[in-house]
């Protein structure tokens, strides 16, 4: 039981990433959110996806300020037949998600800056725990001599979790014009991570009935153990607690190159070196003895290569497709990595239209496909491909703002996992020792941003 506690503290902030890789966050502008296709940008938010294409801006200076609101929920269901609950619903919110953009285009000369969460971004809370919560606890009443001399047949528990989890940043680039043809960048982002995390595993207990003393109500398991001098069992059920921070720094190198063979035609490579980052922890409180403090461990941002391209169809409608892998068996989380078979990656599309000179439409859609192995999913850390829809637009409230306006909602592929547990049928002739648990979410991202070109 200590040990599943502190396994969630370690791997949750991985699971808190909102669109994007496994740990890594795309989503970084409303325009994102409204075609999941930007590989190829050209406007302001090229800062982070394509900064090469910035030196297509107009001189002067740009800036952007945007912000998302995404709800996601998890849900895991697990037939271990002990559990008392075969569901469990994790919430994670996330109701201010900036980015910001600020660029100064020159002739063939842009220098950008950016902001925003490249990881995580917001918090998760499982206020009825996980399965790896639970089942240690749920096999306590079939421990002998409970289940002969004691006669126990059932347990209760308060058991819950909530993490924050950012990876704040922070961006600036230099993107050069070689021709009318072939543009490139370079530039780095600073990374500074921040987890937070409590958890608590506490009033465990069980319904013993054995002479005058215990009549088959609910007592503590702690109180029950103890009463009979068994000190290492009574230990064993304590209440445990975690209230924890991790924190970490690392910079993340850039480069890119747009290239412009026609008027209508961009296309766009960016590649993102791997980060390696690596988290301390800061414990309050940490009963379980496996959360030391100062202690460190690595969560790598994996290097990525982006690829977009983006077509003028038409002076009114314009198409872009775009194609980014991260490089997770590349990334080094303290093992994790070797879970993986094949490199996450997203394929996306998008068209936009323009039905006045001030109204742009856009549809857009990413099939998302992970590569992680049977082995690496659980309730606490699993990875999901999924399909993305999105629509919305941008309107000019005049020749200077463009507000920007998207919203997304993504479905993912369940993935199911198959367990074997020998002692289930000794426990009952009738059950199988072979369990399943199965994992699915569903996240909804609204963006709202304005653009502005002094």
């Amino acid at each position: 039981m200590n040990k599943v506690l502190i396994l969630v503290v370690l791997l949750i902030a991985a699971q808190l990433a909102i669109a994007g890789g496994i740990v890594t966050n795309t989503n970084q502008s409303a325009q994102f959110i409204r075609t999941m296709s930007r590989n190829a940008s050209t406007e302001i938010d090229a800062t982070y996806f394509n900064p090469a294409g910035l030196t297509q801006l107009s001189n002067g200076w740009h800036f952007s300020l945007h912000n998302q609101t995404i709800f996601q929920e998890k849900t895991v269901n697990n037939s271990f037949p002990l559990l008392n609950n075969s569901e469990y619903v994790g919430k994670v919110s996330a109701p201010i998600f900036p980015n910001a953009y600020a660029v100064y285009k020159k002739d063939k000369l842009a220098l950008s800056f950016g902001f925003g969460p490249n990881g995580g971004g917001g918090s998760a809370d499982f206020a009825n725990g996980l399965p790896a919560f639970e089942i240690p606890v749920s096999v306590i009443p079939y421990m002998p001599p409970l289940n002969t001399l004691f006669k126990v047949t059932g347990y209760s528990a308060d058991i819950n979790f909530s993490g924050t989890s950012v990876y704040y940043g922070f961006q600036g680039n230099a993107s050069y014009a070689v021709n009318d043809m072939i543009s490139v960048a370079a530039g780095a982002r600073y990374i500074y991570a921040v987890n937070t995390y409590k958890g608590a595993i506490e009033n465990i207990k069980i319904n013993p009935t054995f002479g005058a003393s215990f009549d088959g109500s609910y007592i503590l398991a702690y109180d029950f153990f103890t009463a009979l001098g068994k000190n290492a069992e009574a230990s064993m059920v304590s209440n445990k607690f975690v209230d924890a921070k991790q924190t970490g720094s690392a910079v993340t190198p850039i480069l890119g190159i747009n290239l412009k063979p026609t008027s209508k035609l961009d296309i766009a490579v960016k590649y993102e070196l791997n980060t390696a980052l690596e988290l301390t922890n800061d414990t309050a409180v940490d009963s379980t003895g496996l959360f030391p403090d100062g202690a460190a461990s690595r969560d790598d941002i994996p290097a990525i290569l982006s690829l977009g391209a983006a077509y003028a169809v038409m002076p009114a409608l314009n198409a872009s497709v775009s194609y980014t892998t991260y490089f997770d068996k590349n990334a080094n989380w303290d093992g994790q990595e070797k879970l993986v078979d094949k490199n996450f990656y997203e394929i996306a599309g998008a068209l936009e239209y323009n039905i006045t000179n001030g109204l742009l439409v856009s549809l857009g859609f990413v099939r998302s496909k992970t590569g992680v192995t049977p082995a690496y999913q659980s309730d606490i850390s699993h990875s999901l491909s999924s399909k993305t829809i999105a629509g919305g637009g941008a309107y000019k409230l005049n020749n200077s703002i463009t507000l920007q306006f998207g919203v997304s909602y993504t479905m993912y592929d369940e993935s199911k996992k198959e367990f074997t547990d020998l002692s289930l049928s000794k426990i009952n002739p009738d059950w199988s020792d072979n369990y399943a648990e199965t994992y699915n979410r569903s996240t909804l991202d609204m963006a709202i941003g304005l653009d502005y070109h002094l």
